[in-house]
């Protein structure tokens, strides 16, 4: 038996990923974006906004951050991509 007839089963096999790895440039400026436009939400205490204000204006934050790290780490990769 060869090592191609063999199946391999202690490989890891690892589960999706998460929900804004596959975003890009351009969906990460759209997260900053709509964490701009949840904590304008916020601010103005539309229809939806919740009875703790700080509460709102974390989770806004949370999407904001989330944008602004994939948005740093995809400009900094084409950076490196383009200085080789």
């Amino acid at each position: 038996m060869t090592d191609k007839d063999v199946e391999r089963t202690d490989e890891r096999d690892h589960g999706p990923g998460p929900w804004w790895a596959e975003l890009g440039a351009w969906g990460a400026v759209g997260l900053i974006a709509f964490g701009v436009l949840a904590a304008a939400w916020v601010f103005l205490r539309l229809p939806g906004t919740p009875e703790n204000v700080a509460t709102g204006y974390y989770q806004a934050a949370k999407v904001l951050a989330i944008g602004a790290v994939l948005t740093g780490s995809s400009l900094l990769g084409r950076r490196r991509t383009g200085a080789r």
